[in-house]
């Protein structure tokens, strides 16, 4: 008799539990809204990210593919042009003491700049900006000069 109890009170709770995440068949779903993405304009290079996706004008990027212990975020783009494109924002650096997986990130105010465009190898008929340069502007982690410059990945 026990095992029939536990049985119909376990079945009970999770009806309990489902019915309502289950809603009605007339209920509709939930909308969401999604961010408006910038669009690619032809001709004009893009950033091509770390999952291998090009971006326009993206708010946050990862530099550091393999342990993400540098990435920059809070972008505002200024320009983005087939030359060249310029962004203020932020970069978020682990500072690996005393060793990376125990180490906290640091915030230093950057300007980007992206420029090298060239053809991108994976997409022949895209653009890509091939280097990465950042200034950075008030403080920068201690083995850092004032500007370094990257060559992007193609």
């Amino acid at each position: 008799m026990y095992k029939h109890t536990m049985v119909g009170l376990v079945t009970v709770c999770a009806a309990a539990l489902l019915a309502p995440a289950m809603g009605t068949s007339s209920a509709a779903p939930a909308t969401v809204k999604a961010a408006p993405v910038a669009q690619r304009q032809p001709g004009v290079p893009v950033l091509v990210d770390c999952l291998w996706h090009p971006e326009v004008r993206p708010a946050d990027f990862m530099l550091a593919c393999g342990d993400g212990n540098s990435r920059l975020a809070s972008l505002r783009w200024t320009n983005w042009d087939a030359n060249s494109a310029t962004a203020t924002g932020v970069n978020w650096v682990n500072d690996c003491k005393p060793y990376c997986a125990a180490g906290k990130f640091h915030s230093y105010p950057v300007v980007v700049r992206l420029d090298n465009a060239q053809t991108w190898k994976r997409h022949p008929g895209v653009r890509q900006y091939g280097r990465i340069s950042l200034t950075y502007t008030a403080g920068r982690p201690d083995e850092f000069a004032h500007v370094v410059t990257y060559p992007l990945w193609n």
